[in-house]
């Protein structure tokens, strides 16, 4: 069985703004990485979505009108798929390495990378670990799930009754717990790499117990990321959507007069990339540290593991899997490759709303 008693090092215990502002700059690399990617992937939609729309215009127009609706539905799957099968997972593989790094800043203070690049380091630990990168994505599309469930229900009872202000209560609290739960996977992974566990169920169950049983400070937490998070954002709309509104009205009338909603989506989609890749890591760190902080030093409480298990069949197999006489670091490479196997299959599965 995992072991239960956190006594690995812990560098950082302060999980405010300037010191999560401060490891995300010392980490620079993986979030330029993201933007990069965000930005490309933001104007190729951009684009994907010209070619879409005229595309449906045109065959409407010359060929039929079914034709025009075909070509927009296809379009329009066809880039829902890449984004939710290729980019959403390349970043996910992305954001582990970045993960990497952290941890390693955050237990030891720096980065024990034996000469090799940031990207490197963390690209190796995530080919190392590779299996649970897969499990842990699969166990937080699980996770996510589930509280969209019950968000839902909680949003659908607070509509059904008569009390003024309901609804808005029910949306803050629909915010809070995603924003609690949005890095669990990353949280177990960090916390998996700073135990040196080579049992990723075993990690994954045992993180799973202290995110539960720490709940009320990570709501705590949440709730202040969701603040911050409003704050940031709002200024980040701001800086990338006033200089392309001074550069409409810049422009010539005869420019103008074409429209002005191209410039203002291309400044929304640059400012959404830089959101995911400059303040959702800072929000990753302090959820990242606020969790080694809680878990320093403190078992296990197995209250609410059997509490877990009594309510999730999927969390009594994590427990049967870390139970298990198997020994991940005798054949990693055939143990990553079944594992990756069995974690993708169970993300495809649990792809739906309700899980």
């Amino acid at each position: 069985m995992p072991q239960t008693h956190q006594n690995y090092p812990l560098t950082i215990r302060d999980c405010g703004l300037a010191t999560a502002f401060s490891l995300m700059q010392r980490s620079l690399p993986y979030a330029m990485m993201r933007f990069v990617i965000l930005v490309v992937w933001s104007l190729a939609a951009f684009l994907w979505l010209v070619v879409t729309i005229g595309g449906a215009l045109w065959s409407a127009a010359h060929i039929a009108e079914a034709f025009g609706i075909i070509w927009f539905l296809t379009c329009i799957a066809a880039g829902g798929w890449f984004w939710h099968t290729v980019l959403r997972y390349a970043l996910h593989l992305i954001e582990c390495g970045h993960v990497a790094v952290l941890t390693e800043l955050i237990t030891h203070g720096d980065i024990d990378n034996r000469g090799e690049s940031m990207i490197a380091y963390g690209r190796r630990i995530v080919t190392e670990r590779f299996g649970e990168v897969n499990l842990l994505f699969a166990a937080n599309m699980m996770v996510r799930g589930i509280v969209g469930t019950i968000n839902g229900i909680v949003e659908g009872i607070s509509s059904s009754l008569p009390i003024p202000g309901l609804d808005t209560v029910a949306h803050l609290f629909a915010m809070v717990t995603r924003a609690a739960t949005r890095y669990l996977d990353k949280v177990i992974f960090s916390y998996n790499l700073a135990r040196t566990d080579d049992n990723p169920w075993g990690g994954a169950r045992d993180g799973l117990v202290y995110y539960a049983q720490n709940a009320r400070p990570i709501l705590k937490q949440a709730l202040w990321i969701v603040i911050l998070d409003t704050v940031l954002s709002a200024c980040t709309w701001l800086v990338t959507l006033a200089p392309a509104a001074l550069l409409i009205l810049l422009l010539p009338q005869s420019i103008r007069s074409m429209g002005a909603v191209p410039i203002l989506l291309l400044a929304v989609l640059f400012a959404s990339a830089a959101r995911n890749a400059f303040i959702k890591p800072v929000f990753l760190v302090m959820v990242m540290v606020r969790f080694h902080a809680l878990v320093k030093n403190r078992d296990v409480n197995r209250e609410w593991t059997s509490r877990l298990d009594r309510l999730s069949d999927k969390f009594r197999d994590l427990g049967r899997k870390a139970a298990g006489s198997f020994n991940p670091s005798l054949q990693p490479a055939r143990w990553n490759a079944s594992l990756a196997c069995r974690t993708t299959s169970c993300y495809r599965r649990s792809a739906s709303p309700l899980l």
